[in-house]
């Protein structure tokens, strides 16, 4: 495994965090502070982004996966964990939940998606990266990730440069690696075998991931609740509150 920076913190339940293409940990601070009034939080940077490790060579998802696995045994002393992952981080979760279900007490699958029939989008991406760094994407993807109405008011405004800053500091290679990575997915079989408890999030007005995506994957996992959240393709990072209370009462009801 290659090092993953890592924060903790709280106490409780272990709910494990994992992040969106092109983001880090703090893409959770919303969230994190509202679950670690009850639970261990346990949130990580991706390989190849953030503070953590930058590795050379082409991964898969099934990489990121197995990532998580290896944190999830050290961080959870072989105790299961609820695993919140969005967009890719809700693509990491699907792989995990299919490889590694003795880890796991729940996933939850945030504004991801299982295939991308169409790959054209992901190839112009990654030659424009190529030719003119992860900078030129940056505020295009931005755009995609939170509503208007969210960036218009001062905080949504300080976010998105935030996240702008973030993603434009990404590796390119390691960029590129991670969006050539996302762009191969194909769960639409592994996830009929997905046996632990999963909720599915949907953005409603999610651009990147629409929620016909998310149907799809609910549609798939067998038992799997459905639900929505009025925001774009970063649900819990432009709406953290309404997003944890829908991860408390889905724990509830395990």
């Amino acid at each position: 495994m290659s090092h993953l920076n890592v924060l903790r913190e709280g106490n409780g339940p272990i709910v494990v965090l994992s992040h969106a293409l092109g983001c880090d940990l703090h893409m959770w601070d919303g969230v994190a502070e509202q679950l670690a009034r009850a639970h261990t939080v346990v949130r990580y940077d991706h390989r190849n982004h953030g503070r953590s490790e930058v590795v050379a060579g082409p991964i898969t998802l099934q990489t990121l996966a197995d990532d998580a696995a290896e944190l999830i045994v050290r961080e959870a002393g072989g105790e299961p964990v609820h695993f919140v992952g969005l967009s890719m981080g809700g693509m990491t979760a699907q792989a995990l939940a299919a490889k590694h279900p003795e880890l796991l007490r729940s996933v939850v699958i945030a504004n991801s998606s299982s295939h991308y029939p169409d790959q054209t989008p992901w190839r112009t991406r990654v030659e424009t990266v190529q030719a003119q760094g992860v900078g030129a994407i940056a505020a295009g993807a931005v755009g995609r990730w939170l509503t208007p109405e969210y960036v218009s008011t001062p905080e949504g405004a300080e976010v998105a440069r935030q996240l702008t800053e973030t993603l434009a500091g990404t590796d390119a290679a390691g960029y590129i690696a991670s969006c050539n990575a996302v762009a191969a997915i194909d769960f639409r079989e592994s996830n009929r075998a997905i046996a632990v408890p999963c909720l599915v999030i949907a953005g409603t007005r999610d651009e990147a991931t629409p929620p016909a995506m998310s149907e799809a994957l609910a549609a798939a996992i067998p038992g799997s609740r459905l639900a929505a959240i009025e925001a774009a393709h970063l649900s819990a990072v432009e709406r953290p509150v309404e997003f944890s209370q829908m991860l408390l009462d889905f724990w509830r009801g395990l």
